[in-house]
């Protein structure tokens, strides 16, 4: 479970709330695929009401619901943990991510209420051009049930840079040449926004943290990227500065 990001001043503009969308999306990803032991863990139904947050910064959290009436933001779905035991795991999951999407939606247009209805309209395009939380979900099922059971130790991997650099130890792609199977990397998912990798895309790697990330996401180029060394994403780059 991820600490309780800083409180933050409310997102205004359709930049700032799809931003803001894009980190909580993130969160909520990253909790029901690469965290979903731990998010498992944390669910369970002995315990109070409890919730699963994202938040802006990318991170999740198993809380109790905001005891304020009414609540700063629109609340999660409550008591998610009461059904765990008593449904499929997958079922389950998948029904934590349907109720993620309806809460994404939500804080996003609570915050997107003062815009106009050309700014809300444009809000939502940006918000339906990544997948939902279910279909981040969702893929990630099917690139495992469907991966095949290969020695992962034996293949190359490439750096985030660019797919004919130097090759590294982080155990995800970036930009994969012809001789890659797609579905050996279905697993791998954008830190910013969410989505699945896509060999058609540019993606590049944080050396620091090692999560992966759409370059448009980050605003690195293909060019950009050819004269940076050892990249550091946004998170880390913030990180460092905090503690300076």
């Amino acid at each position: 479970m991820e600490m309780a990001a800083p409180v933050s001043p409310a997102p205004r503009t359709v930049e700032d709330i799809f931003k803001d969308f894009s980190g909580r999306r993130a969160g909520l990803v990253r909790a029901l695929t690469v965290d979903v032991d731990e998010f498992y863990g944390f669910c369970d139904p002995e315990k109070e009401n409890l919730c699963l947050y994202g938040h802006p910064n990318g991170r999740w959290e198993v809380a109790l619901p905001a005891e304020e009436v009414p609540p700063e933001l629109p609340e999660p779905a409550l008591g998610i943990n009461f059904a765990r035991d008593g449904m499929h795991r997958r079922d389950w999951l998948s029904l934590v991510a349907v109720h993620s999407d309806s809460w994404l939606l939500s804080v996003a247009f609570f915050f997107g209420a003062r815009l106009n209805g050309n700014e809300r309209k444009r809000l939502f395009s940006l918000i339906n051009d990544h997948p939902t939380v279910l279909e981040a979900l969702s893929d990630r099922k099917h690139g495992r049930d469907n991966k095949s059971g290969a020695d992962n130790g034996s293949k190359s991997r490439h750096s985030g840079k660019r797919a004919n650099d130097v090759q590294t130890k982080n155990p995800r792609p970036s930009v994969v040449d012809d001789g890659y199977d797609e579905e050996e990397h279905s697993e791998t998912l954008c830190g910013t926004c969410g989505g699945r990798y896509n060999s058609n895309e540019f993606w590049i790697g944080c050396d620091i943290c090692e999560r992966w990330f759409h370059g448009k996401c980050v605003r690195i180029t293909p060019a950009k990227a050819d004269h940076i060394k050892h990249y550091k994403c946004p998170d880390c780059s913030s990180s460092k500065k905090s503690r300076q």
